[in-house]
């Protein structure tokens, strides 16, 4: 009898030390996945003023629990996103081409096209995340700030411009499922572009505004 009210003892001893380990996990749980509270309500207030604000929050969301602390290095995340996509989108094309030029489909000089105009998005996106990484913000507003600002707004814009036309370069109608889905592609390099451009303005934004209330 002695013998069952201790093991009865030790059950109930590990149920109770088993709920309170359970909780402290779930408690660490909830800590890791809410760390940076303040990085998920920049991106979720920030995207708000893009065009495609739920894409916005999706490729960014990844970065909710990261160092992004302020509007510079969300507007980095963002040209860093695009990049990304803009160089996976070119793997692909190139596949695709490469399997064209060997039947000498007549979608080949479009698609050539295409693919010219992604390059160049790579090589301004490229040249924007170097350029933003050399902000002296604690120079102060100088002209060499302005300088660099308008260096990244520049690129951006440019590849925006080149991802658009590429995009022009799919017609519509008819289309197959290989040029439907590069478009598909294309188009999501395009909208994460425009999303980074409006994040890195507003970003900007700033110090273009600090510059026009001086005397």
């Amino acid at each position: 009898m002695a013998e069952l009210r201790l093991s009865m003892v030790f059950f109930f001893l590990f149920i109770f030390f088993y709920i309170n380990l359970s909780t402290v996990e779930s408690s660490m749980a909830r800590a890791r996945h809410f760390k940076h509270p303040d990085t998920k309500a920049l991106i979720e207030v920030s995207c708000q003023t893009t065009l495609y604000p739920a894409l916005c929050i999706k490729c960014l969301a990844r970065y909710a629990n990261s160092n992004v602390r302020n509007e510079q290095q969300l507007a980095h995340a963002a040209l860093t996103v695009s990049l990304y996509k803009a160089r996976s989108t070119r793997s692909y094309m190139l596949k695709v081409a490469k399997e064209l030029e060997s039947i000498k489909a007549k979608e080949c000089p479009a698609l050539r096209d295409c693919l010219q105009q992604i390059d160049d998005s790579i090589n301004q996106l490229s040249h924007s995340i170097r350029e933003l990484r050399r902000f002296d913000l604690k120079a102060g507003m100088t002209d060499d700030l302005f300088w660099h600002i308008d260096n990244v707004d520049t690129w951006i814009s440019a590849a925006l411009t080149d991802a658009s036309s590429c995009v022009d370069e799919l017609p519509g109608h008819r289309m197959s499922k290989m040029k439907a889905t590069i478009k598909g592609k294309v188009m999501n390099v395009a909208q994460l572009t425009s999303n980074a451009l409006a994040l890195f303005h507003r970003y900007a934004a700033r110090y273009r505004s600090a510059t026009n209330k001086k005397p």
